[in-house]
């Protein structure tokens, strides 16, 4: 049966709870959503004690299902002030759900003492003191923490920002080799895990019995074909297990979606230097890999391993959306030099899209050149550092503009935009204004239409269909968020209505339940009504769901702009 484990920061206490009737049919991002929502003030300072950060694997995960590894966590966002749920890989999510743990909620600000490592396993809870790892960054951290405790435990941490609570920090989990290289990047919940002086969770399920399947026949012959569906598919059988996320590199700047300079075009003129092909060659070349999984069971293997010139480790988990960020948004064309600010922020705990954007900021007010690598690793490096710049950049995009005067600042909700220019693909840009997120593409992914054909495909450049694409699709991540399964099953899903049938064939076999497509997208949208209901009540109003004004501008090459009206906009989440 399982089990709320609730962590009492202040007096270094837990206590277990029986799972709440309401509570029962939820996983992942619809029961950290659903947690937050009933217990933390919509209106508290989110570094404050009555925040809440919530942890919870998934209604498939820990059951023998391709790709179902994801973990969920939740607060109130210190970048956003609003509702968050950052989503991750790594070995921590799986293990929990052996160990029978619904959910960990961590509650209570400590106003003194040292930082704490909480450990979970078959035997207990474990408060620990963290004085040996304050003010490392997670590399050494994890390092220390599989020396300690010993390897294959699972390892959530932050890094030198989350300990200064800084609005850009992120939440990193070990990948299967140690790695730091997965992350609930977005939000600033590196920060609120900080707040309450939580240095790691440490999760060790030795000994622990498999998940229950309440139909283990049922269970075999669905997730037989649900691999097969992932597999046969071009984009997440082919394209990212040869090049990774950064596949898109080349597609994207093709389509003229590729944000260039703080999102002044759509093409960047050296995309082939940073593309994902180029990036498989160099890691052929130098020694590293091409696929892995980010956790165990995945089929995909979109994750890898980056080496330098020298043939030596540099990092993991090289992801599009960073490789743009930190690449064509900046101008710097060199994968080295992009891989050494991602190795950091792994490091610090930093979110990449949020790091990539306060450069091009800092870029903006002529802090540092365009196209600067040396000068942007430098400024980088700052955040680990008492030097105040470290504390303006580690603030986020929107921070570091108020701090210069600038006024292009890419950022919905406080939360700096991904990489799409939202007037080359209305869809995604729909789902940058208006998801309860703030500016976030794994909301309502319309690139998997628009740019890469599923469903039929879609018009990224014309107003017609987008308002459906990005509500359908933010109702429909909101599901699959809450199964655990990796957002990259979308691709399969989209194309084929059977995959969608193995998913909820899977959880009425691990759960003996009889749900239908219909129950699923009621999931789903529940989950919505839950994040903007909240929101609402921290004093979001209609004015948060609007792009920056400077994406009126004109956008090259095919000289687009954003041309929704607010009306129109309003319309894409107007029943939730």
């Amino acid at each position: 049966m399982s089990k709320i484990l609730r962590l009492n920061m202040v007096d270094k206490s837990f206590r277990w709870e029986d799972v709440k009737p309401d509570w029962q049919g939820l996983g992942g991002r619809a029961l950290t959503s659903r947690i937050v929502r009933e217990e933390v003030p919509p209106t508290c300072h989110p570094l404050g004690a009555a925040n809440k950060l919530v942890v919870a694997p998934g209604l498939l995960t820990g059951a023998p299902a391709a790709n179902a590894g994801r973990i969920s966590v939740g607060g109130k966002s210190p970048l956003t002030g609003g509702i968050k749920e950052s989503n991750s890989g790594g070995l921590v999510s799986i293990k929990l759900a052996r160990l029978g743990v619904k959910a960990v909620v961590v509650e209570g600000r400590p106003e003194n003492g040292g930082f704490s490592v909480v450990k979970i396993s078959k035997d207990g809870v474990e408060f620990l003191p963290a004085d040996e790892f304050a003010g490392l960054g997670n590399y050494d951290t994890m390092a220390r923490l599989w020396e300690r405790f010993g390897k294959g435990v699972g390892v959530m941490s932050i890094g030198q920002a989350g300990e200064k609570r800084l609005m850009g920090a992120s939440i990193h989990f070990a990948d299967p080799a140690g790695r730091p290289g997965r992350a609930a990047g977005r939000g600033g919940l590196g920060a609120l895990m900080g707040s309450k002086k939580l240095k790691a969770l440490v999760v060790d399920d030795a000994g622990a019995d498999p998940v229950p399947l309440a139909d283990r026949e049922k269970f075999k012959e669905a997730s037989r074909k649900w691999a097969k569906y992932l597999m046969e598919h071009p984009v997440s059988g082919q394209a990212l297990p040869a090049y990774g996320t950064a596949v898109l590199i080349n597609i994207v700047n093709e389509a003229g979606a590729l944000p260039t300079q703080n999102f002044r075009g759509g093409r960047f003129e050296f995309a082939e230097d940073i593309s994902g092909e180029h990036m498989a060659e160099l890691i052929k070349q130098r020694g590293g890999k091409t696929k892995e999984g980010c956790h165990p069971g995945c089929v995909i293997q979109c994750s890898q391993t980056y080496h330098d010139k020298e043939g030596k480790y540099l990092t993991s988990g090289f992801e599009y959306e960073t490789i743009w960020a930190l690449g064509a948004n900046t101008l710097i064309r060199y994968l080295d030099e992009i891989a050494v600010i991602d190795r950091l922020c792994d490091d610090y705990g930093l979110d990449t899209i949020e790091m990539g954007c306060t450069l091009g900021v800092l870029m903006e007010g002529g802090v540092i050149p365009w196209g600067s690598g040396p000068a942007a690793i430098e400024m980088v490096r700052k955040v680990a550092t008492d030097d105040p710049w470290g504390r303006i950049v580690g603030n986020g995009s929107v921070f570091t503009g108020q701090a210069l005067g600038v006024d292009r600042v890419p950022a919905v909700k406080g939360q700096g935009l991904p990489a799409y220019d939202p007037r080359a693909e209305k869809g995604v840009g729909l789902t940058f204004a208006t998801s309860p997120m703030g500016g976030d593409h794994t909301a309502g992914y319309g690139v998997a239409v628009n740019l890469l054909g599923c469903a039929g495909g879609g018009n990224p450049l014309k107003k017609e269909g987008n308002i459906e694409l990005s509500r359908n699709l933010q109702v429909a991540t909101a599901a699959i968020d809450s199964t655990g399964l990796c957002l990259f099953v979308a691709f399969a899903v989209l194309d084929n209505p059977d995959a969608l049938q193995c998913i909820i064939d899977m959880i009425n076999a691990r759960y003996g339940l009889s749900l239908t497509g219909d129950d699923v997208t009621a999931l789903g949208r529940q989950v919505l009504k839950d994040e903007r209901s909240f929101n609402r009540d921290a004093g979001f109003t209609k004015a948060q769901d609007r792009l920056p004004e400077f994406f009126k501008e004109n956008l090259k090459p095919h000289n687009v702009t954003w041309d929704f009206t607010d009306e129109e906009v309003d319309q894409v989440l107007a029943d939730l």
